[in-house]
Parts: C-alpha cells; structure tokens; sequence
C-alpha cells in the first residue's frame, strides 16, 4: 500500500556524475529537484580510485570524494537527495509515477533517468578483491591506462570495444596481453586487423582467465588456460582489465522507454528527451560509446535544461 503521494516538479532517478550534475542544473532553476541515489550513490565512480582525467583536478581525485563533493553542490542549491531506489515507473500520462521501493509513490512533473551501466566482469573472487582494493583491476582502459604507462598489462575480450581498449593500451603500455576466451573474435574485421598489426598486442586465442594474481595490494599476474589444449601459464602483468562489456540499468524502463538490443535508451538525436514527453535520459544509461565522467557530466546538463524548457513550455 502506497504512502500519501508526493508531487515534484523534477525527479531524478540515479547518482554519479550525470545525476548530480543534472541535480545541480535544476536547482538552479528552481525546480526543486529531487534525486534518488539508486544501488550504488555515487555510481561507478565509487568503485574508481583515482580520477585524473575531469577538468578541475590538477592533482587528481578519488571517485568517491568527487561525488561526495557533486552531491554537496547539489545540495547547496536545494535539491533534496535521498537514499534507496525507483522499483516501478508508470509513464502513461503527463504526470509521471514512480515508486520508491515498490512502497512511496511520486507523481513527477518531468524525469530525469541518470541510472547509468554496470561493468560486466568475470566473477573471479581475486578478481574482485584487487577492483576493490584499486590494486590493477578495471574495466576502462581510457580511466586507468595512465596508471600503467610503460608497464605490461592484460585485457580480456574480444569485441569492438576489447579491440579499442587494446590499441588504446598499447600506446600507452610497453606489453599488451589480449585474451581471447573463444578461437575467434566479436569485433569487425578492421579492428581486429588493427590490432594484428600492432606489434606490442599478444592475442591468445581460446584462452581462459583462472585466477588474478597479485601480493595483497597490487596484480602482479594473471594464471591463464587454454581450453584447447588445457595448458596453464602464468602471464606477468601490473593491469589486468576486462573488456567484455557493460549492461545498462534501465530495466525498469523497457515497457515504456525505447531501449536498443543491449538495452540503452534511445534518446532523440542532439538533445536528452526519451520517446515519452518530460522524460529525459543522461549519462550511460544511455552512452555505449564514450562512458566517461566528463560527458556523463555533460549530458546531466542537458537533461535539465530540456526539462526546464519542457516544463515552461507546459505553463
């Protein structure tokens, strides 16, 4: 049984980068926003140790103290920001229905969908105690490269996206280990060849990652098999990144959003809005492409000025 219903004119469903952005774009101009901070507050960044990369930070910044910060921004101007999460949505009118935790119900003016993607890892326990840690796992070559510069590096995939990673690392790191779990790869034929042609890319074809290996602190390695021929080896390396794909969360959406085959909003071309009016979409919820803090950032702007347009154009 629902609570008494509160109405709010913005409602943001989703922290990280885009959804605080957004939460400050709207306070701003007094929509007196409201945002949910979803499973994860903060988003993935939470789980990122150090962020060089946004403007502003010349000596850097840990993903959780840069959201600590966006959400005190946020709050600064007014938006209330709120623990716990959106079970059901109802976007069959102009006024928007939410539920929060399949138990509160709020009826919105305009929503703001900034709950982003989940990096698909292999789900090996060492592999999860050093993404934890911060000691050599990650899923963003273009986030964490940096960090291994002339260092020997491991990446599992065998996508488009495995493929960029790769290159992308192989500018940067002296050795780049590519593990390929099949005989063959995903990725279109020009991004394989560029990889073949770049001489610090190793491919192991039919190649299985066993363990992480590290000292406690850092990855030191990465225990390997050939499913083939059942050879183990031991590859040395100081980042193991895997490459093997992201899946949005927008799950809740997909009976009233327009999702593409792996599930991300399609958003209209050159602006936030969703195929339902007054509901907009930021960060990677909708990005399969860039997936960075920067243009998350960036499109949590754009949300909230194509929902203070929105609703001025309703009054």
């Amino acid at each position: 049984m629902s609570e008494e219903i509160e109405k709010v004119k913005c409602l943001i469903i989703g922290s990280g980068p885009a959804g605080y952005t957004a939460a400050i774009y709207a306070a701003r101009a007094n929509m007196t926003p409201v945002l949910y901070q979803g499973m994860q507050p903060g988003g993935q960044l939470t789980t990122t140790n150090d962020v060089e990369n946004f403007p502003g930070y010349p000596d850097g910044v840990t993903g959780p103290e840069m959201m600590i910060q966006l959400q005190a921004q946020s709050e600064r101007f007014g938006a209330a920001v709120r623990t716990g999460w959106i079970s059901k949505v109802d976007f069959t009118g102009p006024i928007h229905k939410v539920w929060v935790e399949d138990k509160k119900e709020i009826h919105c003016e305009t929503v703001i969908i900034s709950t982003g993607a989940e990096a698909k890892y292999l789900g090996l326990p060492s592999e999860q105690k050093y993404l934890e840690l911060g000691g050599g796992v990650s899923a963003c070559a273009v986030c964490d490269g940096f960090f291994y510069r002339n260092q020997e590096t491991v990446i599992v995939g065998a996508g488009d996206s495995a493929c960029e990673e790769a290159h992308y690392l192989s500018n940067i790191c002296s050795k780049v280990t590519m593990l390929v779990r099949r005989d063959e790869f995903r990725a279109s034929k020009i991004m394989v060849e560029r990889v073949k042609k770049t001489e610090n890319i190793e491919i192991l074809y039919n190649t299985n990652t066993l363990e992480v290996l590290g000292d406690g602190e850092g990855v030191t390695g990465a225990k390997v098999k050939n499913s083939v021929t059942g050879e183990e080896q031991v590859i040395q390396c100081t980042g193991f990144f895997v490459a093997i794909g992201h899946k949005p969360n927008t799950d809740i959406f997909k009976s009233w959003i327009d999702l593409d085959q792996t599930g991300y909003i399609i958003g209209k071309p050159g602006s936030s809005k969703t195929n339902v009016p007054g509901v907009f979409v930021s960060g990677d919820a909708s990005d399969k492409e860039y997936r960075q803090a920067i243009t998350a950032a960036g499109t949590g702007c754009m949300a909230a000025l194509d929902a203070e347009r929105y609703l001025a154009a309703q009054n």
